[in-house]
């Protein structure tokens, strides 16, 4: 389907708070046209306005960081701007670096899913941004997941982090300026003004639009990884490794101690749709485990329409549990983060069953979309 991203679109017609003013441009390499032609360069040479300063968010405004890395403020090479790092010194942009721009624009590929940096930078620009009265537009994007499957349990307000920014479901749905919207009004900010995508309804996933796919974090370089990654990111709170140092990360979960036939045979056992696993082994060149071989799984996507990754997680936590003893260790701070409930962690180190929490889980989420309603952009065509 004919798809228009937001960046096209203020390119095409302009935009009242844009015209005429110095912009800030927070963005990285999945900000592009479908010409794959970066924002920093159109939105720079367009006469239209003046830009005078860009924003990275981590990894950076050319994505070249990995994963918690913290990047430094530069000068970019290719412009000659300032390049401020929004993941280093400070995670929200400063009155130093503000000063000299009327309209902060935002143009990221956000996933989707809660645990994810970019939502908390774009709620602290939104913060800063009020308290200098300067303006926020946001060139929305698509929801790469279909923007009409919810799943997943709402963060507890004690676990908000940079990680977990609001109170949503593990799988919400929304697109970036959806989603900015729903915080701005829900923690009393200004709401942004959003550019939104033509073309674009809920059902849709990202590879049925004509946007080309440009991986949003080094780690996530697949459609399906990102599927996976809403299950599988809660592994980060283990010893587990979750394929981070491979080319499959998020989708390869092991350990050198793991039986990965025991693991893929549990899980098929389960029947879970859409998400098959089979039995491998890996090497990772960094991260956990590195240069260790790790026994275990591979994740298949079968039929992304039917798969709930963020139980095919909890069952796949749930079995490594089992199958590894004393082996497996909690990083228990880092897990409550991502899981953004208590309740999870405490559940599976006692072993109890998840039936309760995942039926839980699923209220949480058909509440959430009747939540969600008033601050979405684009039809609603069915939600589950």
């Amino acid at each position: 389907m004919q798809v228009t991203s937001g960046l096209e679109v203020l390119l095409r017609d302009g935009h009242p708070l844009v015209d005429g003013r110095r912009v800030g441009l927070l963005t990285h390499p999945a900000g592009v046209d479908r010409g794959l032609r970066s924002a920093v360069e159109l939105i720079r040479a367009d006469r239209r306005w003046t830009l005078v300063a860009l924003f990275g968010p981590e990894h950076g405004i050319r994505g070249d960081a990995e994963a918690g890395v913290h990047v430094a403020s530069a000068t970019d090479p290719r412009t000659g701007l300032v390049a401020h790092s929004l993941y280093g010194a400070t995670r929200v942009p400063t009155d130093e670096m503000l000063a000299d721009i009327d309209v902060l624009a935002i143009d990221l590929q956000d996933i989707g899913v809660r645990y994810f940096t970019y939502p908390a930078t774009v709620i602290g620009c939104i913060e800063a941004a009020a308290a200098r009265r300067t303006d926020v537009v946001i060139l929305d994007r698509p929801a790469p997941l279909t923007g009409s499957h919810v799943e997943g349990g709402v963060l507890r307000a004690a676990h908000r982090s940079f990680v977990g920014a609001h109170d949503v479901p593990i799988r919400h749905g929304l697109t970036l300026g959806e989603l900015a919207r729903l915080v701005a009004a829900e923690c009393l900010l200004p709401v942004p003004a959003v550019v939104p995508v033509e073309g674009w309804r809920r059902p849709l996933w990202y590879d049925e639009t004509t946007l080309p796919w440009i991986a949003p974090s080094p780690n996530l370089p697949t459609l399906d990884a990102v599927l996976v990654y809403a299950g599988t990111c809660l592994i980060e709170g283990t010893n587990l490794s979750e394929g981070r140092g491979t080319t499959r990360p998020f989708s390869l979960i092991g350990a050198p101690w793991l039986d990965g036939d025991a693991l893929a045979a549990r899980l098929r056992d389960r029947g879970l749709p859409g998400i098959a696993a089979r039995a491998t082994s890996f090497v990772p060149t960094m991260s956990k485990h590195a240069g260790e071989r790790c026994r275990g799984i591979e994740l298949h996507v079968t039929d992304r329409d039917a798969a709930r990754p963020t139980e095919v997680g909890l069952a796949l936590l749930e079995d490594c549990v089992a199958l590894s003893g004393d082996q497996l260790e909690w990083r228990e701070a880092a897990f409550d983060r991502l899981s953004g409930d208590l309740a999870v962690r405490e559940m599976l180190q006692r072993r109890a069953s998840l039936d309760q929490l995942i039926a839980r889980w699923r209220d949480e989420a058909r509440a959430f979309t009747h939540r969600r309603a008033r601050h979405l952009l684009y039809p609603d065509d069915g939600l589950s």
